[in-house]
């Protein structure tokens, strides 16, 4: 006889009302002692409630297969293309390890999921370091005098090589923050303060770079430092009133010395004007004296040529000039060799023509 044809309705051992073997059957989550809701019956539940949702009754049809498959093949084809941008590359992995070749910017095709796409950014980065956190600043630095100076500076890098830069350090960016700052430390350290102030700013900068750029090269970030520069560099402030005092004493010490550069320039030149004057008169002296001599020889051979040709009446020439010459600004009376009537050889002839000049001069004096 069937089991649901015993009597009180239970199973073989009994336990009716729709009892388990027990008496003690599944109970509704409505139950009177609130027992767990029985699983078979939610999936039940949930199967009649997908029935009505799905056309047919729940039955798969071809056509319900072939949207599954276009959408299977939709989400496939959106994740296997991709865009990089102008200013990216992008790097293809297949299986987790990177291609050699990199993608341009345009739209790419790469096999998903066995391949996937890390892009990079190639544009040009600006950091700035050494700014003030926390009302502390982070630039301070001991320069190779036992100064301690504030360098705040910028470092302008861009991704040279996208894998390295993806895939050989964790943080490539941070790692070049923490390389820039030491490497800034290390050449001031070796430097005195004032070439930083303002001596030599920008060697102080080419140095840095360059050796950032090895750093970053040994541990293959596959970035390249394009400038460095170098915004700021002052004492600390508790010390600032001090370092402007020994800039204005520098400064006054280059002035001084600057005017003294100048008056020495000025006394110079003035010194060289005066000899080279000296010395263009010296030769215009020389030359004046040279060519008078030069003339006076000159005219002398000519005097000698002419009295060769005719000595006799040369010699009496030269004495009548040399006469004239002597006689010319002197006082004289002229006798002839036998005198004359009234005349005394021995008379003082020049006494005599003195008074003969004043008396002219008396009766002219008495006249008026």
């Amino acid at each position: 006889m069937p089991w649901n044809n015993q009597s009180g309705g239970g199973g073989p051992w009994g336990g009716g009302n729709n009892g388990g073997p027990w008496d003690q059957g599944p109970r509704g989550p409505s139950g009177p002692q609130g027992s767990p809701p029985d699983l078979e019956e939610i999936i039940k539940r949930g199967q009649d409630r997908l029935k009505n949702v799905l056309p047919g009754g729940g039955g798969i049809s071809p056509a319900m297969i072939g949207l599954v498959l276009i959408a299977l093949a939709g989400l496939w084809l959106f994740k296997s293309v991709y865009t990089v941008q102008p200013d990216e590359l992008a790097v293809e992995l297949r299986f987790g390890k990177p291609k050699p070749e990199l993608s341009e910017p345009g739209l790419h095709f790469h096999w998903w999921p066995i391949e996937t796409v890390e892009k990079a950014s190639v544009a040009e980065r600006l950091v700035d370091i050494g700014q003030t956190r926390g009302g502390a600043s982070s630039g301070l630095m001991l320069s190779g005098d036992q100064n301690i100076v504030d360098v705040k500076f910028s470092v302008a890098y861009q991704v040279a090589d996208p894998s390295a830069y993806l895939f050989n350090v964790a943080n490539p960016d941070e790692t070049l923050r923490q390389v820039a700052e030491s490497a800034m430390r290390e050449v001031v350290g070796r430097r005195p303060a004032q070439d930083i102030f303002r001596d030599d700013r920008q060697g102080i900068a080419e140095d840095v770079r360059l050796t950032i750029q090895t750093a970053l090269d040994e541990y293959g970030t596959g970035l390249t430092v394009n400038a460095l520069s170098i915004e700021d560099a002052a004492p600390p402030r508790e010390v600032a009133d001090a370092f402007d005092e020994v800039q204005r004493a520098e400064q006054d010490e280059d002035r001084f010395v600057e005017e003294s550069n100048q008056y020495s320039n000025q006394q110079l030149g003035q010194a060289r004007g005066e000899a080279a004057q000296i010395r263009e008169e010296a030769a215009a002296y020389k030359n004046r004296v040279v060519q008078e001599a030069e003339g006076e020889a000159q005219r002398f051979i000519s005097v000698y040529d002419e009295y060769a040709k005719a000595p006799e009446v040369t010699r009496k020439r030269l004495f009548l000039e040399t006469m004239e010459g002597v006689l010319q600004g002197s006082n004289k009376v002229i006798v002839e060799q036998n005198g004359g009537p009234g005349v005394v050889p021995y008379l003082p002839l020049p006494e005599l023509r003195q008074q003969s000049q004043q008396q002219p001069r008396g009766t002219a004096g008495g006249s008026n």
